[in-house]
């Protein structure tokens, strides 16, 4: 079988499989879910063994919600998509579940029924919507920490607030590569080698009562939002080209 590794030309793919959900055409107005602040944590353990270690942290007032991610074990110079997943159970998939991926992994599809759907791309810039679940050039590289503030619809600011939804970071490396390379192929895109897609980690949301993530406690920060384009070297995402020798 041929083997497979990641091109740069899928950055911008978009994918049904992956339990993507149209965007939402719903109001955007802060006052239809009232101003009140909700503060979110994930504590995101490892799936397929990857050694991934991984906390986020939710802020939503209105439709406006900030994000803070902190990730230890991820495949250095690699992009790992991450996303909120809302829907099936709002429930993360037992680590120890057998998938269809290589020797037994988790493929993201495999666990659908937990997590649901995307319905927020965590991208450094640009579009945070499913249809950038895969835009690889638009996630953080290795275990580069992630901060921005952006809009959601109402449908997923309400989801949020009753405290549905996980936190899922993508990217294994199965085989200790080095890079995302394998026979096996994704199964959100088949010119993808199924390492690039496959869950690395994943974190149920839960309501912080204790408010211990404020706007004030994200500092500057979130205020740099604009710089995000190089969070995580992503200026050098043309490096992803060698992946593929």
């Amino acid at each position: 079988m041929t083997r497979r590794t990641l091109p740069v030309l899928a950055a911008t793919a978009l994918f049904s499989s992956l339990g993507v959900a149209p965007a939402m055409a719903g109001s955007l107005s802060a006052g239809s879910l009232g101003g009140d602040t909700t503060n979110l944590t994930a504590n995101i353990t490892e799936l397929n063994d990857s050694g991934v270690e991984s906390t986020a942290w939710l802020s939503l007032e209105g439709n406006e919600l900030s994000v803070r991610i902190e990730s230890s074990g991820l495949l250095a110079g690699a992009p790992h998509a991450q996303h909120i997943h809302i829907g099936g159970t709002n429930q993360c998939p037992d680590p120890t579940q057998v998938g269809t991926g290589f020797e037994g992994a988790i493929r993201t599809t495999d666990a659908i029924d937990s997590y649901g759907a995307v319905r927020v791309s965590l991208t450094t810039e640009g579009d945070t919507s499913p249809a950038s679940a895969l835009a690889v050039d638009r996630y953080p590289v290795g275990d580069a920490p992630y901060s921005r503030t952006f809009t959601v619809t109402d449908e997923v600011a309400a989801s949020l607030r009753a405290g549905e939804g996980s936190v899922v970071l993508h990217g294994v490396d199965h085989n200790g590569s080095g890079e995302y390379d394998g026979d096996q192929v994704s199964d959100l895109n088949p010119d993808l080698p199924s390492e690039a897609t496959d869950p690395a980690a994943c974190g149920e949301l839960n309501l912080d009562s204790m408010g211990s993530l404020s706007m004030g406690s994200l500092g500057g920060s979130l205020g740099s939002t604009g710089s995000l384009g190089s969070t995580g070297s992503l200026g050098s995402t043309g490096s992803l080209g060698s992946m593929g020798s």
